[in-house]
């Protein structure tokens, strides 16, 4: 945990789940920019600027781990965020620092927005296509005396940055660096005539990859490889397991979906479980589910941390291509959570099917959190690993 020094004040704070262990920081440079810009102070280089009014409907997208709602929680901000693992940060810093829960609104990136919206703050994301969405769903909030500024690493802005927010609000300028931390200034258009939404955007699968061959995928903004199948992904679906009994099936950091959709197409005995920490993936996994297996197939569509809060001993098939990347942080941690609460949900005798690059080492994870693995399939790439609960 540490302490976020801000002109609102001082505050506590650390990313969720929490873990002592863990270097990160809930916040960075950028954050830091865009709060001493909204308070009008100077900054070095740079002159000073004037307050931005902040008594009207302030709206904040992609607040990574809750550092912007908590410092601007006295004005009553509407977070917006795709983030299960956000969203509980943000609520947990609240609660941190003595703020009333319902001092910040949270809202999902499927929820519907704000109708009128004074100042737009935007945490540039990692996805192109998540701000491309967003920001079309977001613009008819916006009027004329709008203030919509955005913050990001100069890794983070690119030209394709800039040139959605000149499609979709309005002219748009960017400050000068600080820190390697840059602010875009948007001043929205009434008279913009703005392109359709693109997304959500759907693609068929190749041949050759089991039973979802040539079958359609649907992927909502945001979601990893939206425009086609990842060469992991692939993989996997070429040498799933082949069930046809009642298993409980759990496509654990299910994406869009495919992988569990597979699984069910293959077995139409199967029970799915469909969990991502993103909203927009499991509104992938829903679409694409129910494109391929009609409105009357049960599964269940869970967004949360991992498995946390599934029963013990419930599943017979875990299904997970381990993510190893939390924003821009190459971190081990979200795998441990998933292989951990994959041998909680087994029930003796039940497996985890991972696939991973070869030199992420997740066999050595494995035989320490089940005692055992065996190696499926390989490639130069990648391989399929298998654990089994004892």
């Amino acid at each position: 945990m540490n302490c976020f020094t801000t002109p609102w004040g001082e505050f506590e704070l650390a990313r969720f789940p929490e873990d002592p262990r863990d270097p990160l920081r809930a916040w960075d440079a950028s954050d830091e920019y865009l709060l001493r810009h909204l308070a009008g102070l100077e900054l070095k280089g740079i002159e000073r600027s004037e307050p931005v009014d902040l008594s009207g409907s302030v709206v904040v997208v992609g607040d990574r781990w809750g550092a912007l709602g908590t410092a601007l929680a006295g004005h009553r901000p509407t977070l917006i965020g795709d983030s299960f693992l956000g969203r509980s940060a943000a609520a947990a810093n609240l609660t941190r620092n003595g703020i009333a829960a319902d001092a910040v609104r949270l809202l999902t990136t499927r929820d519907a927005v704000p109708e009128r919206i004074d100042v737009l703050l935007v945490r540039v994301p990692k996805s192109l296509a998540l701000l491309e969405d967003q920001l079309h769903r977001l613009a008819p909030s916006l009027h004329p005396g709008t203030v919509v500024v955005g913050t990001g690493m100069v890794t983070e802005i690119h030209t394709s940055t800039l040139k959605l927010f000149e499609q979709l609000v309005g002219p748009t300028r960017t400050s000068l660096a600080v820190r390697k931390a840059r602010l875009i200034f948007a001043t929205p258009d009434p008279e913009l005539v703005r392109p359709a939404n693109p997304w959500p955007h759907g693609y068929r699968l190749p041949t050759g990859v089991g039973a979802v061959s040539g079958r359609p995928v649907v992927n909502h903004a945001g979601v990893f490889c939206a425009e086609r199948l990842d060469i992991g992904t692939r993989f996997l679906l070429e040498h799933l397991p082949e069930r046809r009994d009642a298993a409980r099936v759990v496509d654990l950091g299910c994406g869009n979906g495919v992988v569990g959709t597979a699984a069910a197409l293959g077995n139409p005995a199967a029970d799915l479980l469909f969990v991502d920490e993103s909203f927009q993936a499991v509104a992938s996994a829903e679409a694409t589910f129910r494109e391929n297996l009609g409105p009357d197939r049960a599964a269940e569509f869970r967004v949360g941390d991992g498995l946390a809060g599934v029963p013990d001993g419930c599943a017979d098939l875990v299904l997970n291509n381990p993510p190893f990347h939390t924003h821009q942080a190459t971190t081990d941690a979200v795998a441990w959570r998933m292989f951990t609460g994959a041998r909680r949900v087994l029930r003796p005798g039940g497996e985890l099917w991972v696939v991973g690059n070869r030199h992420l080492g997740y066999h050595v994870k494995l035989r320490r959190v089940f005692g055992n693995c065996e190696t499926v399939a390989a490639n130069p790439k990648f391989v399929i690993l298998r654990a089994v609960r004892r």
